[in-house]
């Protein structure tokens, strides 16, 4: 790791805002809750099989840092990653705002920029990746838009054209009218849809496409991270249990959802502050009267919410090896040598509090002030960077009357 990532790590951990950086260095807490998730990223590339889980956890306490540490080590393992944060600006309850929200921030594995638009402008007609998304689009969605879109896309020479369709294909969807015309002019033929698409009824296609997509171009699933989904909480009583129900397409994935594994971190506190403060199981079944199969899909979230694993508050061992992680970044930050001991590191850290987050911007101060003056608080350091534990007397020695 170069010295710039380094001090990227410390400013990140400095600011209290969560970093993709310091959960790709930062992946030693949290082990058993790791372990859970990445068995079930392993069992959905060995299987193919699509599925999702919720995990709760106090604020500060490295909610966030989780998904970031599951996005670095599912983008090492082939696999591409989206992430998001819920709330108003991305609402779960919308799925075609979603989906717009979720294409711009899609990694393909080793990646720095999010994005897949250059996979899909690379796409050539009658290879064999094309073949197949088009066998797909046409038979195996809700409706063949996107069909008569590629077949556009793939034939079309206009470059304002080109950038319509896949503009679509990020979510800035493209009227029906609009790619009947482009289709007969490209392909001759008439582009007959088996039924109008509707971003409300039917932007779940895009969803799917996506998940079909990746495989076929050699990418082994799509993991797809949600950040603060106690914001649904915050929305009216019709759209908190809309949330719930569109939750479900992403915690149980119906058969067109394949190769994805989708991950909600959730406040510890929604269970008491939402759900059963505001009464959503009532609220689901007065919203979804009369749709038994829209109310199951709710009730199915809620059960899930209600049965989720919650981060462990983490040990003092756990703590301590964290921190002695961020006396090895600031040094190679700042190109110095500091010595600590775990025990002091941790002694010095107590004033910050029990959030971890706080916990570690407590550390960064502390070499901040050892870095810049030579001692913090009780301890100073040599001139070879080791702490001293001997005390000194400042005072200034006086002379002996008697000498006067």
């Amino acid at each position: 790791m170069s010295d710039f990532n380094a001090r990227h790590v410390i400013e990140a951990l400095r600011s209290g805002v969560p970093s993709l950086a310091v959960g790709e260095y930062f992946s030693e807490a949290r082990p058993g809750m790791l372990r859970r998730i990445r068995e079930r990223l392993d069992a959905m590339r060995e299987s193919g099989a699509s599925g999702g889980m919720i995990y709760t956890g106090r604020y500060g306490e490295g909610k966030t840092h989780l998904l970031n540490t599951i996005f670095s080590q599912a983008a090492g393992s082939n696999l591409v990653v989206s992430c998001v944060s819920l709330g108003k600006e991305t609402p779960i309850d919308k799925p075609w705002l979603l989906y717009q929200k979720l294409a711009a921030n899609t990694y393909l594995p080793g990646a720095r920029q999010p994005g897949f638009r250059q996979k899909l402008e690379a796409l050539t007609p009658g290879s064999g990746a094309a073949g197949e998304l088009l066998a797909y689009t046409a038979t195996q969605l809700q409706t063949n838009k996107l069909y008569f879109l590629l077949r556009a896309l793939l034939g079309t020479q206009e470059e304002e054209e080109r950038a319509l369709f896949l503009a679509d294909l990020e979510g800035d969807f493209v009227s029906g009218a609009v790619i009947k015309k482009s289709f007969r002019r490209i392909t001759g033929d008439v582009a007959k849809f088996d039924q109008n698409f509707s971003k409300v009824r039917h932007s779940m296609d895009y969803f799917h496409f996506l998940a079909h997509l990746f495989p076929v171009l050699g990418y082994d699933g799509w993991v797809l991270l949600f950040d603060e989904a106690e914001l649904v909480g915050r929305l009216g009583k019709k759209a908190r249990a809309k949330s719930y129900r569109e939750m479900q397409n992403f915690l149980s994935p119906p058969p067109g959802m394949e190769r994805s594994f989708s991950l909600f971190a959730l406040s510890s506190s929604f269970v008491e502050d939402v759900i059963d403060r505001k009464h959503e199981y009532e609220n689901a079944e007065a919203v979804f009267a009369g749709d038994p199969e829209a109310l199951k899909a709710a009730k199915a979230t809620l059960d899930a919410m209600v049965r989720a694993p919650e981060l462990a508050p983490l040990t003092k061992e756990e703590i301590t090896r964290v921190l002695m992680d961020v006396q090895r970044f600031h040094a190679q930050a700042y190109d110095w040598n500091p010595d600590i001991s775990a025990q002091t590191l941790y002694e010095a850290t107590e004033a910050g509090g029990y959030l971890l987050r706080t916990k570690l911007r407590a550390a960064i101060e502390f070499f901040d002030q050892l870095y810049q003056y030579g001692e913090a608080g009780k301890t100073k350091i040599t001139e070879l960077g080791r702490e001293s534990f001997e005390e000194e007397d400042d005072t200034p020695e006086l002379p002996d009357l008697e000498e006067i």
